[in-house]
């Protein structure tokens, strides 16, 4: 059971950022797997097991990170992450351009929420279609994002502007890949199971977004 990480957690984290080499890792690799690994994968668990119950209909499986970098990244860095994140998406080789619901965790800060790693062009188009479709529509379909303060916008956006069919829709219309994401300072939050309620209620609260963009595939 998910009980909230700890404040060797944290220590870890900022152990790593600030050790980056093996034998600091192997002489901390139980801290790592008690303090940080396991917690993730409990935390991540029982998120997926929430919305897999309340979403029968749809076909999740949840990843957790590891912390060993791609050997193509390590050229210039350390060979391991400072933090880690669990994604709950659809059964697919393809988790790069797809929806995904993720949690991520730094030595610093924690955020969670919906989107792509890099959405391919011609799933933003088919996007931009379908608000040029019914552009009145999609701002009612995204006026609850406007109406809470938990889900911001985010994304790379294109350097020239394409003409939206009206103004609530242009900040979406313009972006090259998209999430909608919440990040905040780490706090007393994390060392409590009330983070995987928080976490819980957010992906819940995007799950019509996440069939929106689904939809797109």
């Amino acid at each position: 059971m998910f009980k909230g990480f700890s404040q060797a957690t944290v220590d870890f984290m900022w152990g790593i950022r600030l050790n980056n080499d093996k034998a600091w890792f192997e002489a901390h690799k139980e801290d790592y797997k008690e303090h940080f690994q396991n917690p993730m994968k409990e935390l991540a668990r029982e998120a997926y097991e929430l919305l897999s119950a309340e979403s029968k209909e749809r076909s999740f499986v949840h990843k957790v990170s590891r912390i060993y970098k791609d050997a193509r990244r390590v050229r210039g860095g350390g060979m391991y992450r400072d933090h880690l994140w669990f994604s709950i998406e659809r059964p697919s080789g393809d988790w790069v351009s797809t929806p995904v619901f993720w949690f991520e965790l730094n030595p610093d800060t924690w955020s969670y929420g919906l989107g792509y790693y890099a959405a391919k062009a011609e799933t933003m188009t088919r996007f931009r279609e379908r608000i040029d479709d019914a552009p009145d529509r999609f701002e009612d379909f995204i006026r609850p994002l406007e109406a809470q303060s938990e889900f911001v916008l985010d994304g790379p956006e294109y350097a020239r502007k394409k003409p939206a069919p009206t103004p609530a829709s242009a900040p979406w219309y313009n972006k090259k890949s998209l999430s909608l994401i919440h990040t905040q300072k780490s706090g007393d939050e994390i060392f409590s199971r009330g983070l995987l309620d928080r976490v819980a209620a957010g992906f819940r609260f995007l799950m019509p977004y996440y069939d929106y963009f689904t939809a797109l595939e």
